[in-house]
């Protein structure tokens, strides 16, 4: 089932302009989010194919089934809430059947948690965003080598220094390259966690496997070691460091791979370092939840322009918003404890209405 599908067979019952046109916030350059509900045909409804959402290849078309659109709307997640407050040079199609769908019958205090909840998710993936834009991580990624130490002293010195740097000791010399890792040997340090006594075979004969096996090894490898062997030094390794490093280097990768580079370089202009575009959406949820609880309405369209576009221009710094937001948040505890709302939607009532809508599409 397409899109196309859906339009092909008259199975939309709602179409709306979303995003920052819907808001208000669009500029000359805001791409046109499409937003809808359809039913399935009754032998996909009542068969085993029911398809609660579908959209285009980029996610700016998103239809979401009717069931699943009220199930949405009963959760007050803050997307559907907005579609179903589309304004009205917002709606592409309404059929008269989501009239029964009021907007009031889905208002509650149940907004805090949703509106205010992913306005916090938001701001976390902007501190996240944040660190990659200032700490790019290098193309190249490291190996195990580089969390690995050896002791010296009271001292550690990195391994792969160590290696090159090293001329000649107790007989063992590998002239200006210094020591191979493919001829080392481990072996564990009883009670010392990371810590490995390290030997090395200049001859290449005694069968030593190397620190590691390859570059993209996720432990150190262990030798059988001779006996009268003398270990040439003692090695620690972080790989717990590495395992953080490596998860950090994957989402650094996708997110340089997956990033909206026109969103990137506006970042990179107003020199905030944070996602100024994420941070003006996640101030204005702050400020949609704190007008549904203290007016009991929802209006998406915005009052205060400017101000957001000023936002997303980065015009105000990091910290300075981040007050802003836990200002909103604690405007948005207060009116929670006085508003009128109840606290979430009457499911009966919605599911009653929900029936009447399905015995009139499949009758």
């Amino acid at each position: 089932m397409t899109i196309q599908n859906l339009k092909s067979q008259n199975l939309i019952l709602f179409e709306v302009i979303s995003g920052s046109k819907s808001f208000g916030l669009n500029t000359p350059t805001s791409d046109t989010d499409i937003k809808g509900v359809y039913y399935l045909p009754k032998e996909q409804f009542y068969g085993l194919s029911y398809i609660p959402q579908i959209s285009n290849e980029t996610n700016d078309e998103v239809y979401y089934e009717l069931g699943r659109f009220v199930e949405l709307l009963l959760k007050n997640n803050p997307n559907i809430l907005e579609i179903l407050a589309s304004p009205d040079d917002c709606i592409l199609y309404k059929h008269p059947l989501m009239e029964r769908l009021n907007l009031d019958d889905f208002l509650s205090k149940l907004c805090k948690d949703s509106f205010a909840g992913y306005a916090m998710t938001q701001i976390k993936k902007a501190r996240g965003l944040k660190k990659k834009i200032v700490n790019p991580m290098e193309q190249e990624k490291k190996s195990l080598l580089d969390f690995c130490y050896v002791l010296q002293g009271y001292d550690s010195i990195p391994l792969k220094t160590w290696l090159g740097e090293f001329s000649s000791f107790g007989g063992v010399s590998e002239g200006r390259g210094g020591l191979l890792q493919e001829r080392c040997g481990l072996i564990n340090m009883p009670n010392s966690k990371g810590m490995y006594a390290l030997f090395y075979d200049e001859s290449a004969t005694l069968g030593y496997r190397g620190i590691i096996k390859n570059e993209l090894s996720n432990e150190v490898s262990l030798s059988s070691i001779p006996k009268g062997e003398k270990e040439l030094a003692y090695l620690s390794c972080n790989q717990d460091g590495y395992s953080k490093y490596c998860k950090e280097y994957k989402e650094y990768r996708e997110w340089m791979e997956k990033r909206n580079e026109e969103r990137y370089q506006t970042n990179q202009e107003h020199g905030k370092n944070y996602d100024s575009k994420n941070m003006m959406h996640t101030i204005r949820l702050l400020q949609t939840a704190e007008q549904i609880l203290s007016k009991g309405t929802l209006n998406i369209r915005v009052s205060n322009r400017e101000e957001l576009l000023s936002i997303k221009a980065g015009v105000m710094e990091y910290d300075a918003l981040l007050e802003k937001a836990d200002n909103l948040i604690i405007s948005i505890e207060k009116y929670y404890e006085t508003s009128a709302l109840p606290d979430s939607p009457d499911v009966e009532k919605v599911t009653a209405v929900l029936v009447e809508i399905r015995e009139a599409l499949y009758s």
